[in-house]
């Protein structure tokens, strides 16, 4: 089952209530959830490596060729060749990701305004009367019965606002290319505003590969700083 199927469904939703505090304008950081696994994945010297499709259904797409292509680039910084085949190759990497249908979700500041002179509740009437220097003045008391007076949206109401969340992810695997064992497994997910792959898979897959292979069963918070800003990574322990 691809990833995409996996989020369309709903199977990694636990995440998103941890998540969701990562929302916020576009100045601010992306912020993944990275988990990661390994069992003796071997040192970059004299290995190489190839990128394939998890998901046969993206096998030969121009746009998993696009991320391939990333993927490649970070096992490159890491020290590992890449092979001229997958047949070739020493390490099998594969490699899936996709993003859900997104969930709505209302957000209320729980905050009310109410002005007494346009509340709906009571209705007002003038009482004459005179100040210690004898001049008349108008005051206005509330009624005890109902009044239908001036009423504005601003005034009564809560701050309501509607929004769109999605969740993204990615996986990663790592395959010994002559015995078949798996060395490496891991995943990344973010939930944000937009479902736009091009600006999310490049992002987790930074993510995944900051402080890699990391620590085996460890899920850790990787916030992606603004270009010329160091990346932070934060243990979710």
């Amino acid at each position: 089952m691809s990833i995409f199927s996996k989020l369309t469904r709903g199977l990694k939703l636990a995440a998103v209530p941890l998540m969701l505090g990562a929302l916020a304008a576009c100045a601010t950081p992306f912020r993944a959830d990275v988990s990661r696994f390994q069992s003796q994945l071997p040192a970059p010297q004299g290995q190489t490596f190839a990128v394939v499709a998890d998901d046969p259904a993206l096998a030969g797409g121009l746009e998993f060729a696009l991320y391939a292509d990333q993927v490649e680039a970070q096992m490159a910084a890491l020290g590992y060749t890449q092979a001229a085949s997958p047949e070739q190759a020493t390490l099998l990497v594969r490699f899936d990701y996709g993003v859900d249908n997104g969930r709505e979700r209302v957000r209320s500041s729980g905050l009310r305004y109410r002005d007494p002179f346009y509340s709906p509740w009571y209705s007002y009437s003038p009482i004459i009367y005179r100040d210690r220097t004898g001049q008349a003045r108008v005051a206005y008391v509330p009624n005890r019965h109902w009044g239908y007076g001036f009423q504005d949206d601003l005034f009564g109401r809560s701050d309501v606002e509607s929004y769109t969340i999605f969740t993204s992810g990615i996986e990663l695997k790592i395959d010994d290319g002559q015995t078949g064992e798996r060395l490496f497994e891991g995943s990344a997910e973010a939930v944000s505003t937009t479902d736009r792959l091009q600006y999310l898979v490049p992002n987790l897959i930074e993510a995944m590969f900051t402080d890699f292979p990391g620590n085996s069963g460890e899920t850790v918070r990787i916030s992606i700083a603004p270009e010329d800003q160091p990346v932070r990574r934060d243990s979710r322990d």
